[in-house]
Protein backbone atom coordinates (compact mmCIF):
# COMPACT_ATOMS: atom_id res chain seq x y z
CA UNK A 1 0.00 0.00 0.00
CA UNK A 2 1.85 3.51 -0.88
CA UNK A 3 2.28 5.84 2.16
CA UNK A 4 -0.29 8.04 3.29
CA UNK A 5 -0.51 11.36 1.77
CA UNK A 6 -1.22 13.84 4.66
CA UNK A 7 -3.22 17.06 4.13
CA UNK A 8 0.07 20.16 3.95
CA UNK A 9 -1.15 23.76 4.02
CA UNK A 10 0.17 27.21 5.45
CA UNK A 11 -2.51 29.15 4.38
CA UNK A 12 -5.40 30.22 6.64
CA UNK A 13 -8.81 28.90 5.58
CA UNK A 14 -9.92 32.52 6.53
CA UNK A 15 -6.95 33.71 3.57
CA UNK A 16 -8.26 31.56 1.20
CA UNK A 17 -11.73 32.28 1.67
CA UNK A 18 -11.11 36.15 2.06
CA UNK A 19 -9.55 35.26 -2.40
CA UNK A 20 -12.66 33.38 -3.05
CA UNK A 21 -14.71 36.54 -1.68
CA UNK A 22 -12.71 38.98 -3.92
CA UNK A 23 -13.04 36.66 -6.56
CA UNK A 24 -16.56 36.07 -6.57
CA UNK A 25 -16.78 40.17 -6.01
CA UNK A 26 -18.13 39.33 -3.21
CA UNK A 27 -18.35 41.69 -0.11
CA UNK A 28 -19.43 39.53 3.05
CA UNK A 29 -18.69 40.27 6.49
CA UNK A 30 -16.20 37.85 8.59
CA UNK A 31 -18.74 38.24 11.49
CA UNK A 32 -21.98 39.39 12.92
CA UNK A 33 -23.96 39.84 15.22
CA UNK A 34 -25.12 37.04 17.94
CA UNK A 35 -28.56 35.61 17.78
CA UNK A 36 -31.80 37.34 19.93
CA UNK A 37 -32.12 34.86 22.99
CA UNK A 38 -35.86 34.09 23.32
CA UNK A 39 -38.63 32.47 22.05
CA UNK A 40 -39.18 30.95 18.50
CA UNK A 41 -39.20 33.18 15.73
CA UNK A 42 -42.29 34.04 14.96
CA UNK A 43 -41.22 34.98 10.90
CA UNK A 44 -40.20 32.34 9.07
CA UNK A 45 -36.05 31.26 9.16
CA UNK A 46 -34.52 31.21 5.80
CA UNK A 47 -32.54 27.51 6.38
CA UNK A 48 -30.26 25.89 3.90
CA UNK A 49 -30.11 22.09 4.20
CA UNK A 50 -26.53 20.46 3.07
CA UNK A 51 -25.16 16.92 3.28
CA UNK A 52 -24.62 13.12 1.48
CA UNK A 53 -27.33 10.57 1.09
CA UNK A 54 -28.24 10.56 4.10
CA UNK A 55 -29.48 13.77 3.98
CA UNK A 56 -30.76 13.50 0.84
CA UNK A 57 -32.33 9.99 2.06
CA UNK A 58 -31.12 7.54 -0.92
CA UNK A 59 -33.51 4.62 -0.98
CA UNK A 60 -37.07 6.35 -0.64
CA UNK A 61 -39.06 6.91 -3.99
CA UNK A 62 -40.24 9.27 -4.94
CA UNK A 63 -37.37 11.35 -5.28
CA UNK A 64 -36.54 14.69 -7.23
CA UNK A 65 -35.92 14.36 -11.31
CA UNK A 66 -36.70 17.69 -11.57
CA UNK A 67 -33.47 18.22 -13.59
CA UNK A 68 -30.79 15.67 -15.09
CA UNK A 69 -28.01 17.13 -13.20
CA UNK A 70 -29.70 16.28 -9.76
CA UNK A 71 -31.62 13.14 -10.75
CA UNK A 72 -28.59 10.87 -9.59
CA UNK A 73 -28.17 12.92 -5.95
CA UNK A 74 -31.10 10.58 -5.42
CA UNK A 75 -32.88 13.10 -3.01
CA UNK A 76 -35.81 11.90 -1.43
CA UNK A 77 -39.34 14.55 -1.72
CA UNK A 78 -39.75 13.15 1.28
CA UNK A 79 -36.31 13.02 3.00
CA UNK A 80 -35.64 14.17 6.37
CA UNK A 81 -35.57 18.10 6.16
CA UNK A 82 -39.05 17.94 4.37
CA UNK A 83 -40.27 16.25 7.23
CA UNK A 84 -38.56 17.97 9.94
CA UNK A 85 -39.90 20.90 8.46
CA UNK A 86 -43.34 19.74 8.67
CA UNK A 87 -42.99 18.58 12.10
CA UNK A 88 -41.77 22.12 12.91
CA UNK A 89 -44.43 23.92 11.46
CA UNK A 90 -47.10 21.92 13.30
CA UNK A 91 -45.44 23.56 16.20
CA UNK A 92 -45.49 27.18 14.41
CA UNK A 93 -42.18 27.49 13.55
CA UNK A 94 -41.76 27.85 9.97
CA UNK A 95 -38.53 27.17 7.96
CA UNK A 96 -38.55 29.26 4.83
CA UNK A 97 -36.01 26.47 3.18
CA UNK A 98 -34.31 28.39 0.28
CA UNK A 99 -32.62 25.39 -0.40
CA UNK A 100 -31.72 21.73 -0.03
CA UNK A 101 -28.46 20.89 -1.73
CA UNK A 102 -28.17 17.25 -0.17
CA UNK A 103 -26.89 14.76 -2.50
CA UNK A 104 -26.27 11.12 -2.22
CA UNK A 105 -22.31 10.71 -3.08
CA UNK A 106 -20.63 13.92 -2.08
CA UNK A 107 -17.94 14.16 0.15
CA UNK A 108 -17.05 16.98 3.02
CA UNK A 109 -15.22 19.10 0.46
CA UNK A 110 -17.51 19.16 -1.79
CA UNK A 111 -19.27 21.31 0.40
CA UNK A 112 -16.79 23.93 -1.27
CA UNK A 113 -15.79 22.48 -4.96
CA UNK A 114 -17.73 20.99 -7.62
CA UNK A 115 -19.28 17.45 -7.61
CA UNK A 116 -19.03 15.09 -10.47
CA UNK A 117 -21.94 13.08 -10.31
CA UNK A 118 -21.58 8.69 -11.08
CA UNK A 119 -23.31 9.01 -14.88
CA UNK A 120 -22.36 12.49 -15.41
CA UNK A 121 -22.82 16.13 -14.44
CA UNK A 122 -21.32 18.05 -12.33
CA UNK A 123 -23.51 19.81 -9.24
CA UNK A 124 -21.79 23.35 -7.32
CA UNK A 125 -20.53 23.56 -4.13
CA UNK A 126 -23.18 23.04 -2.17
CA UNK A 127 -21.84 26.14 -0.45
CA UNK A 128 -23.29 28.32 -2.72
CA UNK A 129 -26.33 28.03 -1.22
CA UNK A 130 -25.38 30.01 1.89
CA UNK A 131 -26.25 33.63 1.62
CA UNK A 132 -25.99 36.85 4.07
CA UNK A 133 -29.48 36.43 5.44
CA UNK A 134 -29.53 32.87 5.88
CA UNK A 135 -30.49 32.20 9.55
CA UNK A 136 -30.11 28.07 9.51
CA UNK A 137 -27.59 25.79 8.07
CA UNK A 138 -28.71 21.78 8.97
CA UNK A 139 -26.97 18.83 7.53
CA UNK A 140 -24.46 16.13 7.26
CA UNK A 141 -21.24 14.91 5.97
CA UNK A 142 -18.32 12.95 6.43
CA UNK A 143 -19.18 9.02 6.03
CA UNK A 144 -18.25 9.44 2.46
CA UNK A 145 -15.29 11.19 2.92
CA UNK A 146 -14.12 8.67 5.28
CA UNK A 147 -14.76 6.23 2.79
CA UNK A 148 -17.67 3.95 4.87
CA UNK A 149 -18.34 2.24 1.34
CA UNK A 150 -14.62 1.58 0.85
CA UNK A 151 -14.32 -0.46 4.67
CA UNK A 152 -17.84 -2.11 3.36
CA UNK A 153 -16.10 -3.62 0.57
CA UNK A 154 -13.29 -4.47 2.35
CA UNK A 155 -15.72 -6.83 4.14
CA UNK A 156 -18.02 -8.01 2.10
CA UNK A 157 -16.89 -10.22 -1.34
CA UNK A 158 -20.56 -9.05 -2.66
CA UNK A 159 -20.25 -5.82 -2.56
CA UNK A 160 -17.16 -6.42 -4.15
CA UNK A 161 -19.21 -7.77 -6.97
CA UNK A 162 -19.63 -6.00 -10.59
CA UNK A 163 -23.62 -6.07 -9.64
CA UNK A 164 -23.06 -3.59 -7.11
CA UNK A 165 -20.91 -1.20 -9.15
CA UNK A 166 -23.40 2.22 -8.79
CA UNK A 167 -21.74 2.15 -5.02
CA UNK A 168 -18.73 4.31 -4.78
CA UNK A 169 -14.71 3.16 -4.27
CA UNK A 170 -12.71 0.20 -4.27
CA UNK A 171 -11.90 -2.25 -0.84
CA UNK A 172 -8.96 -0.48 1.03
CA UNK A 173 -6.96 -3.56 -0.17
CA UNK A 174 -8.56 -5.88 -2.88
CA UNK A 175 -5.88 -8.30 -2.53
CA UNK A 176 -6.72 -8.32 1.39
CA UNK A 177 -9.57 -11.40 1.87
CA UNK A 178 -12.80 -9.93 3.18
CA UNK A 179 -13.02 -12.55 6.00
CA UNK A 180 -9.99 -11.17 7.64
CA UNK A 181 -10.85 -7.63 7.55
CA UNK A 182 -11.30 -6.98 11.26
CA UNK A 183 -7.96 -8.15 11.64
CA UNK A 184 -6.87 -5.62 8.86
CA UNK A 185 -8.44 -2.74 10.39
CA UNK A 186 -6.71 -3.08 13.45
CA UNK A 187 -3.37 -3.55 12.93
CA UNK A 188 -0.83 -2.95 10.04
CA UNK A 189 -1.25 -0.74 7.09
CA UNK A 190 -5.42 -1.01 7.33
CA UNK A 191 -5.02 1.19 10.70
CA UNK A 192 -2.48 3.82 9.41
CA UNK A 193 -5.47 4.19 5.91
CA UNK A 194 -8.25 4.25 8.70
CA UNK A 195 -6.17 6.79 10.74
CA UNK A 196 -5.61 8.94 8.43
CA UNK A 197 -8.69 8.76 7.20
CA UNK A 198 -9.95 10.18 10.40
CA UNK A 199 -7.95 13.09 10.45
CA UNK A 200 -8.86 14.42 7.44
CA UNK A 201 -12.30 14.20 7.76
CA UNK A 202 -11.75 15.92 11.07
CA UNK A 203 -9.76 18.85 8.76
CA UNK A 204 -12.57 19.13 6.34
CA UNK A 205 -15.12 19.14 8.90
CA UNK A 206 -13.40 22.17 10.73
CA UNK A 207 -13.15 23.89 7.25
CA UNK A 208 -16.28 23.40 6.17
CA UNK A 209 -17.83 24.87 9.59
CA UNK A 210 -16.26 27.30 9.10
CA UNK A 211 -16.99 28.61 5.79
CA UNK A 212 -20.58 28.12 6.93
CA UNK A 213 -19.82 31.04 9.87
CA UNK A 214 -18.31 32.87 6.82
CA UNK A 215 -20.94 32.96 4.44
CA UNK A 216 -23.67 33.07 6.78
CA UNK A 217 -22.02 35.00 9.85
CA UNK A 218 -25.98 35.06 11.40
CA UNK A 219 -26.72 31.47 10.77
CA UNK A 220 -27.04 29.06 13.60
CA UNK A 221 -25.50 26.22 12.27
CA UNK A 222 -26.48 22.09 13.35
CA UNK A 223 -24.43 19.23 11.96
CA UNK A 224 -26.28 16.01 12.09
CA UNK A 225 -24.29 12.56 12.99
CA UNK A 226 -25.29 9.07 11.66
CA UNK A 227 -27.96 6.93 12.42
CA UNK A 228 -26.13 3.54 14.09
CA UNK A 229 -25.76 0.57 11.43
CA UNK A 230 -24.80 -2.35 14.16
CA UNK A 231 -26.52 -3.11 17.04
CA UNK A 232 -24.36 -3.81 20.74
CA UNK A 233 -25.62 -7.61 20.44
CA UNK A 234 -24.69 -8.52 17.12
CA UNK A 235 -26.45 -11.97 17.29
CA UNK A 236 -29.39 -9.82 15.95
CA UNK A 237 -27.63 -9.59 12.45
CA UNK A 238 -27.50 -12.94 11.81
CA UNK A 239 -31.40 -13.54 10.99
CA UNK A 240 -32.47 -11.79 8.16
CA UNK A 241 -35.26 -9.52 8.61
CA UNK A 242 -38.49 -10.78 8.15
CA UNK A 243 -39.58 -11.17 4.37
CA UNK A 244 -35.65 -11.12 3.21
CA UNK A 245 -33.43 -13.79 2.94
CA UNK A 246 -30.13 -11.92 2.90
CA UNK A 247 -28.97 -10.72 6.32
CA UNK A 248 -28.88 -7.51 6.73
CA UNK A 249 -25.23 -6.53 6.54
CA UNK A 250 -25.08 -9.43 3.97
CA UNK A 251 -22.45 -11.83 4.15
CA UNK A 252 -19.85 -9.43 6.28
CA UNK A 253 -17.65 -11.30 8.85
CA UNK A 254 -19.61 -11.56 12.52
CA UNK A 255 -16.67 -11.07 13.61
CA UNK A 256 -15.71 -7.64 12.10
CA UNK A 257 -19.08 -6.31 12.87
CA UNK A 258 -17.75 -4.60 16.17
CA UNK A 259 -15.45 -3.30 14.27
CA UNK A 260 -17.60 -1.64 12.01
CA UNK A 261 -19.40 -0.37 14.92
CA UNK A 262 -16.70 0.94 16.67
CA UNK A 263 -15.58 2.91 13.39
CA UNK A 264 -19.16 4.59 13.32
CA UNK A 265 -18.52 5.34 16.69
CA UNK A 266 -15.28 7.00 16.12
CA UNK A 267 -16.95 9.16 13.08
CA UNK A 268 -19.54 10.28 15.43
CA UNK A 269 -16.85 11.02 17.91
CA UNK A 270 -14.73 12.96 15.18
CA UNK A 271 -18.15 15.04 14.09
CA UNK A 272 -18.64 15.88 17.64
CA UNK A 273 -15.36 17.56 17.96
CA UNK A 274 -15.49 19.48 14.84
CA UNK A 275 -19.26 21.09 16.41
CA UNK A 276 -17.94 21.33 19.67
CA UNK A 277 -14.56 23.04 18.42
CA UNK A 278 -16.28 24.97 16.01
CA UNK A 279 -16.05 29.18 16.37
CA UNK A 280 -19.21 30.50 18.06
CA UNK A 281 -20.33 26.72 18.42
CA UNK A 282 -22.19 24.29 16.28
CA UNK A 283 -24.77 22.65 17.48
CA UNK A 284 -24.71 18.80 17.08
CA UNK A 285 -27.48 15.82 17.08
CA UNK A 286 -25.88 12.80 17.56
CA UNK A 287 -28.09 10.04 16.51
CA UNK A 288 -25.99 7.33 16.76
CA UNK A 289 -26.42 7.51 20.70
CA UNK A 290 -30.97 7.23 20.07
CA UNK A 291 -30.88 4.85 17.09
CA UNK A 292 -29.38 1.60 18.79
CA UNK A 293 -32.70 -0.57 18.93
CA UNK A 294 -33.54 0.38 15.13
CA UNK A 295 -30.07 -0.81 13.34
CA UNK A 296 -29.78 -2.78 10.36
CA UNK A 297 -30.57 -6.06 12.26
CA UNK A 298 -33.74 -4.92 14.26
CA UNK A 299 -35.58 -6.78 12.23
CA UNK A 300 -39.54 -5.66 12.13
CA UNK A 301 -38.38 -2.35 14.36
CA UNK A 302 -34.95 -1.74 11.79
CA UNK A 303 -34.38 1.80 10.25
CA UNK A 304 -31.83 1.15 8.21
CA UNK A 305 -32.43 -1.16 4.98
CA UNK A 306 -30.30 -3.73 4.65
CA UNK A 307 -26.85 -3.65 2.43
CA UNK A 308 -28.72 -5.83 -0.30
CA UNK A 309 -32.23 -5.66 0.74
CA UNK A 310 -34.27 -3.74 -2.02
CA UNK A 311 -34.75 0.16 -1.37
CA UNK A 312 -37.80 1.73 -3.24
CA UNK A 313 -35.75 3.07 -5.81
CA UNK A 314 -36.07 1.36 -8.96
CA UNK A 315 -38.26 1.00 -12.74
CA UNK A 316 -41.03 -0.90 -10.65
CA UNK A 317 -39.35 -3.96 -11.63
CA UNK A 318 -35.93 -3.96 -10.39
CA UNK A 319 -34.83 -1.94 -7.36
CA UNK A 320 -31.53 -0.49 -6.02
CA UNK A 321 -30.83 -2.18 -2.38
CA UNK A 322 -30.54 -0.04 0.46
CA UNK A 323 -26.87 -0.28 0.97
CA UNK A 324 -27.41 0.40 4.84
CA UNK A 325 -29.52 3.87 4.44
CA UNK A 326 -32.07 4.87 6.65
CA UNK A 327 -35.65 3.30 5.39
CA UNK A 328 -39.02 5.27 6.14
CA UNK A 329 -38.67 4.30 9.89
CA UNK A 330 -34.93 5.69 10.36
CA UNK A 331 -36.19 8.91 8.03
CA UNK A 332 -38.40 9.53 10.65
CA UNK A 333 -36.50 9.23 13.62
CA UNK A 334 -33.87 11.59 11.84
CA UNK A 335 -36.55 14.09 11.57
CA UNK A 336 -37.83 14.23 15.23
CA UNK A 337 -34.59 14.38 16.46
CA UNK A 338 -33.66 17.28 13.86
CA UNK A 339 -36.75 18.83 14.69
CA UNK A 340 -36.36 18.65 18.47
CA UNK A 341 -32.71 20.14 18.15
CA UNK A 342 -33.29 22.75 15.81
CA UNK A 343 -36.63 24.08 18.14
CA UNK A 344 -34.19 24.05 20.78
CA UNK A 345 -31.88 26.46 18.64
CA UNK A 346 -34.11 28.82 17.59
CA UNK A 347 -35.83 29.37 20.65
CA UNK A 348 -32.49 30.83 22.23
Amino acid sequence: MPPAVRKTTNTPVARRLAAAAVALGSCLALAGPAGNAGAAPADPVPTVFFGDSYTANYGIAPWNQDGIDRYFCFQAKENYPAVATRRLKDKNITLDVRSDVSCGGALVHHFWEEQELPIGGRLPAQQGALKDDTRLVVGSMGGNSLGFTRILKQCSDKLRSQDHGLLPGNPVDGDQPAAECREFFESGDGKAWLDDQFERVGWDLEEMLERVRYFSPDAKPVLVGYPRLVPADTDKCLTPAPGQTELPLADIPEDALPALDQIQKRLDDVMKKAATDAEGGVDFVDLYAHTGGNTACDGADRGIGGLLENSRVGNGEEFLPWYAHPNEKGRDLQAARVADTVEEVLAR
